[in-house]
């Protein structure tokens, strides 16, 4: 499947954030915020609005999941839209937005954690379009959302942030089946709280209490909706799918660099840049036999000379190193290896563990067994060779193809990966 964003419209010039009064997704707050039923199902879908179901992340439910990323001002991107399937490569020159995208998938995803704005866009004035002129109360901002799958059925999340003259989230709008289930906005600005409506459904059609403007709302959800209604289930229905669907993130760019150097002896949590790889492979080698033999045997495809073992080699003052042991007395250290190889070996160890492994918190309440994690994987192909890259993407398939795991990568050619079944490449434009 191939799918292309549009490019930004340079007959666009500005984007601030606009006066009160229009709607979150033109990057403002509304005067009179109302969840409303529309005339029937949102365009596209065959579900229509009905009674919650919460809690149905069993073995029959599908596995949340985000079906689609929107960049409808974020920096470059004007207008994107952005299909995401269980393998999906970003595909495009350097400076079209592969990176971008990525950052306000991860920040997406930080939000739904319940993080904070100010730490999810530690400098917001970077999100804004280049051109963008402040309007009259010196405002600008951007606007980025996604839609998620599962249960529910397709659930829109739309996220509107003023990033000057103060950092704040001013519209939130979640979505289901053509019904706004809750919607936000910035009545005072002088305020530190936006006013919030969700759905209720029963003596009164829609609920309305502040809520603070430096998260989001959707995932403050279960702490104010009590529940007692269809509607009101139907709002914790869509809010969990969504905060489910979005928390179990793993943003990586492993650095060849910092993979070289001894690590002291951690908790064996791999992080973004897998500098501590070495830690990583001595625990994943005593406590999942399988998943290390497969990690050996992609390791034997995609690196040069004899590969028997993946291992951690303890040193004096309790560190480690990571070495490739040759079969033949000879163990060959990662300082030794090249940028690709490196970058080859932490991308299959990231794609064959788990949360468990990785530096991510997924979300407690859920089943494991009913979880999706989402590896964002920025320079897919940096470094490596046509062989590891093609290596990397079979393996990826394999794990995607299973539904527990799913992949957003950044690559800078695109063509050669139509070629392997199961891949989503999505082209961008400079």
């Amino acid at each position: 499947m191939t799918a292309s964003s549009r490019p930004p419209a340079s007959s666009r010039s500005s984007e601030s954030v606009p006066p009160q009064g229009r709607s979150p997704e033109d990057g403002s707050p509304r005067t009179r915020p109302a969840p409303k039923p529309a005339a029937g199902p949102a365009p596209g879908s065959s579900r229509a609005p009905g009674p919650a179901r919460p809690g149905r992340f069993d073995a029959c439910s599908e596995r949340p999941h985000l079906t689609e990323l929107r960049l409808s001002t974020f920096a470059a991107h004007r207008g994107a839209v952005l299909p995401l399937g269980p393998l999906t490569l970003l595909a495009g020159p350097s400076g079209c937005g592969k990176t971008t995208a990525l950052r306000a998938y991860e920040a997406l995803a930080r939000l739904g954690a319940g993080g904070a704005v100010d730490e999810v866009f530690p400098d917001p004035a970077a999100c804004v379009p280049e051109r963008a002129r402040p309007d009259a109360q010196r405002r600008r901002g951007f606007r980025i959302g996604c839609t998620a799958d599962g249960p529910e059925g397709p659930v829109r999340l739309d996220v509107a942030v003023q990033a000057e003259p103060e950092l704040r989230i001013v519209g939130e709008r979640l979505s289901s089946g053509g019904l706004v289930l809750l919607e936000t906005a910035l009545r005072d600005p002088t305020r530190r709280f936006v006013q919030a409506a969700w759905h209720t459904a029963g003596s009164s059609p829609v609920t309305r209490a502040p809520l603070p403007d430096d998260r989001l709302g959707t995932a403050l959800l279960p702490l104010r909706v009590a529940g007692k209604t269809d509607g009101q289930r139907q709002v914790l229905a869509a809010a969990e799918q969504m905060v489910v669907a979005l928390r179990s993130v793993f943003a990586c760019d492993p650095e060849p660099g910092r993979m070289r150097d001894t690590v002291p002896i951690g908790d064996g949590r791999l992080l973004r840049d897998c500098g501590n790889l070495a830690d990583v492979l001595r625990r994943t080698r005593t406590e999942c036999g399988r998943r290390h033999g497969q990690l050996v045997a992609a390791v034997r495809t995609g690196c040069a000379g004899p590969v028997a073992d993946v291992l951690a080699e303890p040193l004096p003052d309790a560190v480690l190193r990571a070495v490739l042991d040759r079969g033949d007395g000879l163990r060959t250290g990662f300082e030794r290896l090249g940028d690709g190889e490196l970058r080859y070996t932490a991308l299959a160890l990231v794609l064959l563990t788990g949360p468990g492994v990785l530096e991510v918190d997924p979300p407690g309440e859920v089943p494991a067994a009913m979880q999706t994690l989402t590896v964002l994987a920025d320079g897919l192909d940096r470094a490596v060779d046509v062989r590891q890259r093609a290596e990397l993407l079979r393996l990826a398939a394999r794990m995607c193809e299973r539904g527990h795991i799913r992949l957003v990568g950044a690559v800078s050619d695109g063509a050669w990966a139509t070629r392997i079944d199961g891949v989503t490449v999505v082209h961008l434009n400079p």
